[in-house]
């Protein structure tokens, strides 16, 4: 199996990464203000505060940050009080937002903090941390990415095995020349809506996934083909 192995990719790895994340993400930044500032200002006009949607996300090395993008649920409750399920508090201008990876903009200002890199396994939810084994656990050895390997092959209609093994498999070749190839990818995707799953409020979490998978295998075989 082909690893980290070149002195040119070591080099990228430990400096020269984080030197293209700085440089495009303050790129990026100025570029992309007006329209930042256009997209905060309508999520205000149609959801009201906070424009951000602020969450704790794992990082490199296990660590925790703070995730940055535009809101694209309402805070929608029921007649009881409590919070109505996500796919019922997506708005319209959420989905837009999604389709068109517009609520993504934000997470450019965590790869200039150093939380996220352009590049790598996406950022998943604390919960799901006692669920990885211990190769897709691998993937908090490298910066979380704004798009990643798993990300142009399949996005969110992979199932959890195969996206997991996807970030596993970037984790041990991640290169310049693959950086360059997913970025590219990326920006074909998105341009095309290739790809794009944006309402994922249907899907399926890891947790939960994995829960009844263990149940499954708990459960007698006579009970289970009866089932």
């Amino acid at each position: 199996m082909e690893r980290r192995s070149t002195e040119s990719t070591g080099a990228y790895v430990s400096w020269a990464k984080r030197c293209v994340d700085i440089g495009v993400s303050l790129v990026a930044l100025t570029a992309l203000s007006p329209l930042a500032l256009a997209v905060a200002a309508v999520v205000r006009a149609k959801m009201g505060s906070p424009v951000l949607f602020r969450q704790p996300r794992i990082g490199r090395g296990g660590t925790l940050f703070t995730i940055l993008k535009f809101r694209t649920m309402n805070d929608a409750r029921g007649p009881d009080g409590a919070v109505l399920s996500d796919d019922r508090r997506l708005t319209p201008l959420g989905l837009f937002l999604r389709k068109s990876s517009l609520d993504e903009i934000p997470q450019l200002v965590n790869v200039l903090r150093g939380d996220m890199s352009l590049v790598g396994p996406r950022p998943l939810l604390i919960r799901y941390r006692p669920w990885y084994t211990p190769r897709e656990n691998t993937r908090h050895d490298v910066r979380p990415g704004i798009t990643g390997w798993a990300q142009v092959n399949g996005r969110n209609a992979l199932a959890w095995d195969d996206r997991l093994e996807l970030d596993a498999w970037y984790v041990e070749r991640v290169s310049a020349r693959l950086d360059l190839r997913i970025v590219l990818s990326t920006v074909a995707k998105v341009l095309g809506r290739e790809g794009v799953q944006a309402d994922t409020t249907g899907l399926l979490a890891l947790d939960d996934e994995r829960r009844m998978v263990a149940a499954d295998r708990e459960t007698p075989p006579e009970l289970r083909s009866a089932a």
